[in-house]
């Protein structure tokens, strides 16, 4: 039968991975949440970076509804690959104009609304393709029509929040997320939700964090400009590359498929928890500590680009707390996530996390580059810890 757009949605097998489809739609996703670093990066200060955190989460709870969608039908076939380009559209869209999230400007796009829509349209294709792949699973489509009032709440708070702006945004896009979370828990216990394939569900989590991590480098490295003449520049890019590097090694060495054999071992009830809890959940704090990482590095660069008589300069308040807090909720999310899987939390990743709190008001005392070096450099120190005692999750030696 020919793949034709409307053709019903298709339930995936327990053997189902990730598809191509997906991995394009997890880039324009992540292009999205880059620009939120474009966003923060404009104007550095507590307010921009409170509110950089409201788009990503927003962002992260509706591309974490796709992935269990694409859990359990097709997503790139007939109506679930229709409905996931209209969604990528808006996505892209929402994209273009996150750098003015909270701001009117003369033109004829108001961004805010713009962002609003396309939240709106993003949650109403998704509740309708999820809706059409119910069939008769009668408490998956009572848990989806119990989900809709908390979703529904949500999107009239965003519309709200775009159409009075200033705090009232701020406000309103908080709560939209709290309200869809809270009631996505409380739906939750309904139990219909179910995982079918443990390897397509944590693949498309440690892609997704792949992609964010290159598309880290990719934000921090637009700091220098369009072109760089000063060596510190050089120097403090490797700095930055070094400390993304390390945030995959210490995720991706060993952790990442213990975790997978754990969620493929787990049944029913057991296997949805570790992926709501694990996966949905855990995998924000990975993405975001590594995008405000990005954001730190991305400063530094722009400092010693921008004035070389500025070499010897510290970082802001704003952009030091987002480099050393993204760190530390890197590792506090690498924690929990071994934790809900492997069920083993080593002692000392959590020192380190815990370390790097204090010694904000240190780094404020140096220079931007050797700020980020101590950022790296401790990284380091806990990459090569970890490598020299073998350090294993659930029985997986690091690769």
């Amino acid at each position: 039968m020919a793949d034709l757009p409307w053709r019903r949605p298709a339930i995936t097998p327990e053997s189902h991975r990730a598809t191509s489809f997906e991995i394009f739609f997890d880039l324009v996703f992540v292009f999205a949440i880059t620009r939120v670093v474009s966003f923060m990066a404009h104007s550095p200060s507590v307010l921009s970076l409170a509110r950089g955190l409201i788009l990503f989460l927003l962002l992260w709870w509706s591309w974490a509804a796709y992935a269990w969608l694409g859990n359990r039908v097709r997503a790139d076939r007939g109506v679930v690959r229709t409905g996931m380009l209209v969604v990528m559209a808006a996505l892209f869209v929402a994209a273009l104009v996150m750098p003015d999230a909270f701001g009117r400007h003369a033109g004829t796009v108001d961004a805010p609304l713009v962002l609003a829509v396309a939240f709106c349209v993003v949650r109403a294709v998704y509740f309708g393709l999820y809706l059409s792949s119910v069939a008769g699973d009668r408490r998956l489509r009572d848990q989806l029509l119990l989900d809709a009032i908390p979703q529904t709440i949500s999107l009239i708070a965003l519309l709200a929040g775009a159409v009075l702006g200033g705090t009232w945004q701020t406000v309103l896009w908080a709560a939209a997320f709290a309200v869809d979370f809270g009631g996505g828990r409380i739906a939750s216990g309904l139990g219909g939700w179910s995982v079918r394939s443990a390897g397509h569900f944590a693949e498309r989590h440690r892609m997704v964090l792949i992609i964010a991590l290159g598309e880290s480098l990719i934000s921090a490295g637009a700091g220098a400009g369009d072109s760089v003449a000063d060596a510190m520049v050089l120097l403090a890019a490797l700095v930055g590359f070094a400390a993304v590097v390390c945030l995959w090694l210490l995720y991706f060495r060993g952790l990442a498929d213990a975790a997978e054999d754990a969620l493929e071992r787990a049944s029913g009830l057991r296997r949805a928890q570790i992926a709501r809890d694990a996966y949905t959940m855990v995998h924000f704090p990975l993405i975001a500590g590594a995008l405000y990482i990005a954001l730190g590095a991305h400063e530094v660069l722009a400092e010693l680009s921008g004035d070389t008589a500025g070499h010897g300069r510290p970082l802001e308040w704003p952009v030091l707390t987002a480099l050393y807090a993204g760190a530390a909720v890197f590792l506090l999310g690498r924690a929990a996530f071994a934790r809900l899987t492997v069920r083993a939390v080593p002692g000392v990743p959590l020192v380190v996390a815990v370390a790097f709190f204090p010694l904000i008001p240190v780094a404020r005392l140096l220079p931007a580059i050797a700020a980020l070096g101590l950022v790296s450099a401790l990284l380091l120190a806990l990459v090569a810890f970890e490598w020299r005692t073998s350090a294993r999750y659930g029985g997986a030696e690091p690769g």
